[in-house]
């Protein structure tokens, strides 16, 4: 840990959570746009998926690069590099003039977007230990989940004033922001005498050695399956905003207002419930919240034949609310596994939610967002997952004859 009494804690935080949301956000302003841009390019909505899917899987292999890369090169220098790429492929974007260029430079987002979601989480665990990194991840947690639940919104007024590349100049302003600020006020948390060589061979090998720790996998399929319930539903915005409920293109408000409002709500509990609760206790706290918003999805479509709001999207709030209780104390603990290589930790554990992603949008969103029941069943699957993985944790431990030590909390 590397501390410094010039570096601001609310500056940290406002800077992390901005860097962690220009990536989620250039994934969800896009969705009001699917109907001009299927019309300007004369595609299918199969083909639109792709625009999600595309951004996704690029996120996603290059999520294994950036951890690692600023382990041996510093935070700073890499995300200010992702920061320019991403700048130059949200051009590419507003002026493709097919969908095949649009598909290539939203690739090239995805490849630079991970940047700040992956590497600000190491500095914050550089900075700071224990309750203290609790809250920060926490604040962090619950700036970022304004990211996706405003962008939708923000792209339907953009779609009020210009057509669909509007967004993508918006995502080009805001992210020259983000570099800005971020040269100003980031310091290095990686010195140079903490950085590892960068070596093709023993960083796969390295990674490799993630992958299969088990307590890794515990961990790390716990928070990304209880997000990825989440997420099959805002992978599923366009369908479930303009098909299912009948709405508009400036209703995203509708499906992410309740969303934003419980993971703000979840990730300022978790932040005032660090060094009070222990996080075995948080975590049981957060899938029992998911459960009952399982049982209310499901309840509510059994009973109802045309869904309606806000019945409809209650429960999403339980649901990001218990995600956001679950996911820092998750994040901490899979940090603290590995002193040395939290930029490849970090890597790793968000390639585990970006590839779960990837297959909810690409995969099952096409095929579950054709009805209310399909999709409350799906979530209902993931957070099940999860929470088997988290009963092994905790099997595990009590089998274990050294006790984990709770730094997340």
């Amino acid at each position: 840990m590397h501390t410094a009494p010039s570096v601001s804690f609310r500056r940290i935080a406002l800077l992390v959570a901005g860097l962690s949301m220009f990536g989620p956000f250039a994934i969800d302003a896009v969705f009001p746009a699917f109907p001009r841009i299927a019309q300007q390019f004369a595609v299918d909505k199969l083909a639109l998926q792709q625009v999600i899917s595309v951004y996704l899987l690029a996120y996603a292999v290059m999520s294994l690069v950036h951890g690692a890369l600023s382990d041996a090169l510093g935070r700073k220098r890499v995300i200010i590099g992702g920061l320019v790429v991403f700048i130059g492929a949200s051009i590419g974007c507003a002026l493709a003039t097919d969908m095949t260029t649009l598909l290539v430079f939203r690739a090239l987002q995805g490849m630079s977007a991970g940047v700040g979601y992956i590497i600000g989480r190491a500095v914050i665990r550089d900075l700071y230990a224990g309750d203290e990194a609790q809250r920060l991840m926490s604040q962090v947690s619950m700036i970022f989940s304004i990211a996706p639940a405003i962008a939708p919104i923000i792209g339907g007024w953009l779609l009020g004033w210009g057509n669909w590349p509007l967004i993508f100049w918006f995502l080009v302003a805001f992210s020259t922001v983000l570099l800005v600020v971020t040269m100003l006020w980031l310091p290095e948390t990686h010195p140079p005498q903490a950085r590892l060589e960068l070596r093709p061979v023993a960083l796969a090998r390295d990674y490799w050695q993630i992958a299969r720790n088990p307590r890794f996998l515990r961990l790390a399929g716990a928070g990304a399956l209880s997000f990825g319930g989440l997420f099959l539903y805002i992978a599923s915005a366009p369908a479930v905003i303009i098909d299912l409920l009948g709405m508009g293109e400036r209703d995203f408000a509708w499906l992410f207002v309740p969303t934003i409002a419980g993971m703000s709500l979840g990730a300022w509990v978790s932040g005032r419930s660090a060094g009070r609760i222990s996080g075995e206790r948080a975590i049981a706290i957060g899938f029992a919240l998911l459960a009952l918003s399982v049982l209310w999805n499901v309840a509510y479509n059994l009973l109802v034949t045309v869904p309606q709001v806000p019945w409809a999207v209650l429960g999403l709030t339980l649901h990001a609310f218990g995600t956001a209780l679950i996911f820092p104390v998750l994040t901490l603990r899979i940090l603290d596994m590995y002193p040395r290589q939290r930029g490849s930790a970090s890597s790793m554990q968000a390639f585990s939610v970006l590839v779960t992603n990837t297959v909810v949008a690409g995969v099952l969103s096409p095929v579950l967002s054709q009805h209310g029941l399909y999709l409350a069943l799906g979530a209902a699957g993931f957070i099940a997952a999860g929470g088997c993985l988290w009963q092994l944790e905790l099997r595990a431990i009590a089998r274990s004859d050294k006790p984990v030590v709770d730094q997340g909390q």
